[in-house]
């Protein structure tokens, strides 16, 4: 019966091999045992005669350069990073420094292996619009080589009705480039708790610390730290967390110019070198206006970590890590406003539960209070959230997933009470999408899967990966939606 609601449409998102960035490439380097070949290399480039190295060149810019934006200059970078290793740097004419480069340059195809776990959000640029349409910013996933995520994204129109225009992706994608930020003191003393280093030292850097930062008052506060702190067993590791919950929080740019499809978020810090997964974007209302905020799963190959993203405009995006207990698994989904003066957000950190957490004076986000957990029989091994909380007049409407046997994931809704959060109004009763034949297989088979959908003129808008295979669209009218829902009953006590 529920099943029923929902409404595919036939525009859907599938992984481009041709959308491709360049990346450093060290040979040597990507081998078991490390032992990096590169002097070797440039001494080959380097002895080729000034024929040869502007031919080369010339077609490596012939097959390249219409794929990418401003070759020229990621050559000249990547030469940067290993001129360090030339006897006589100098001696070396412009064409093959840029020729050194383009061997320590390959290609990325950033969503080659899959393409999933979408969220929708109204896009910054609603110019030009008919009555009744929406433009709307849509987060990716994107999987490639190695299983590394990305976050990508796309840009669509909604309306008038079911209308539904995807706008092309192609041109050459960017990487963001790392600027200036301001850190918080805040936010330093919450990561050095989460890792419990607390002594004499972090105290010190704190106090000297002001609430806002740069990087140039950061190492003019360690460097006057007092020699007989620094000599003591625990200095040197105490160093080390500091500097690494420090360099957590960052700060990367797109160019002006760039369309928002050609964005890509890319790994930046040892905590993320593995992927930056599942980001679940929401238009967050306070007192300064709209802006733009996400959660995302962090991963180093060994241990994930769960960050948040601000953007006033999707081109200039602030990063920094979430601490406390409430932030200790996959799955952190935003409220879109504060409820009752607090900053709430949804988890899951137990790895099966629906848990509703608060963010506290020192930014830490506290034990949860558990909100749903496995109960039918579709969702039996784990729920969790597919976004952020929708506000509608019945209450916060909450998409959830389910996983049930043969690790099948399916779509479900909650309906949550909205100034008091903590209690469940409703629940559907079974689930809202189900992988269909043409959905079961992909690079993760048998899943649908959210990162959040929004309500534009009555509708549900509903965008889900469909085994990783491709991202789809669906509808659900809001009011047959929040009218099939069952009263529910109080949570499962745990065993």
């Amino acid at each position: 019966m529920t099943g029923a609601l929902a409404v595919r449409h036939g525009a859907t998102l599938a992984p481009d091999p041709r959308r491709v960035v360049v990346k450093l490439f060290v040979p040597g380097e990507d081998a078991a045992l490390v032992r990096s070949r590169a002097r070797a290399l440039i001494d080959r480039v380097a002895h080729l005669d000034d024929e040869e190295t502007g031919r080369l060149l010339r077609e490596t810019f012939d097959h390249f350069g219409a794929r990418h934006r401003d070759l020229d200059a990621t050559f000249h970078h990547h030469y940067d990073l290993v001129r360090h290793r030339i006897a006589r740097a100098r001696d070396l004419s412009p064409t093959t420094r840029l020729l050194i480069g383009a061997y320590f340059s390959h290609e990325y195809a950033v969503e080659a292996a899959a393409l999933c776990n979408p969220s929708l959000v109204a896009h910054p640029d609603q110019a030009g619009l008919l009555a009744g349409q929406l433009r709307v910013a849509v987060s990716l996933r994107q999987i490639g080589e190695g299983h590394v995520s990305s976050i990508g994204f796309a840009s669509a129109v909604l309306g008038p009705g079911h209308r539904l225009v995807v706008a092309d992706r192609s041109g050459p994608l960017v990487v963001g480039q790392q600027t200036g930020v301001r850190r918080r003191r805040d936010l330093l003393a919450a990561g050095l708790t989460e890792v419990d280093c607390d002594n004499e030292i972090t105290a010190t850097v704190l106090d000297a610390l002001p609430e806002r930062y740069d990087e140039a008052t950061f190492e003019r506060t360690l460097g006057d730290l007092p020699p007989d702190l620094l000599s003591r067993s625990t200095g040197p590791d105490t160093l080390e967390h500091v500097r690494r919950s420090n360099a957590a929080s960052y700060a990367t740019t797109f160019p002006a110019d760039t369309a928002l499809h050609q964005r890509v978020l890319w790994p930046a810090v040892p905590a993320e070198s593995r992927g930056m997964e599942d980001a679940r974007f929401v238009r967050f209302a306070d007192d300064s206006g709209p802006v733009y905020r996400a959660t995302y799963t962090a991963y180093d190959g060994r241990r994930i970590a769960t960050r948040a993203l601000t953007s006033d405009d999707l081109r200039r995006f602030e990063i920094t890590p979430m601490c406390g207990p409430g932030a200790r698994n996959k799955g952190v989904a935003l409220f879109p406003r504060a409820v009752g003066g607090r900053h709430l957000a949804l988890c899951r950190t137990d790895g099966e539960t629906i848990g509703l957490t608060c963010l506290d004076g020192e930014n830490r986000w506290q034990e949860p209070v558990p909100l749903h957990t496995p109960q039918d029989s579709w969702e039996l091994i784990q729920v969790g959230n597919c976004g952020s909380p929708i506000e509608t007049d019945a209450g916060w409407l909450v998409l959830t997933h389910g996983v049930g046997p043969m690790r099948r994931y399916a779509i479900g809704a909650l309906l949550l009470d909205l100034r008091r959060p903590e209690r469940v109004v409703a629940r559907l009763p079974g689930a809202l999408l189900t992988p269909d034949e043409a959905e079961r297989d992909g690079y993760v088979p048998n899943v649908v899967y959210s990162c959040g959908g929004l309500i534009h003129d009555g509708e549900l808008w509903l965008p889900y990966g469909a085994s990783d295979n491709r991202v789809g669209f669906a509808t659900v009218p809001v009011a047959d939606l929040v009218a099939t829902m069952v009263e529910s009953p109080p949570p499962l006590s745990r065993p």
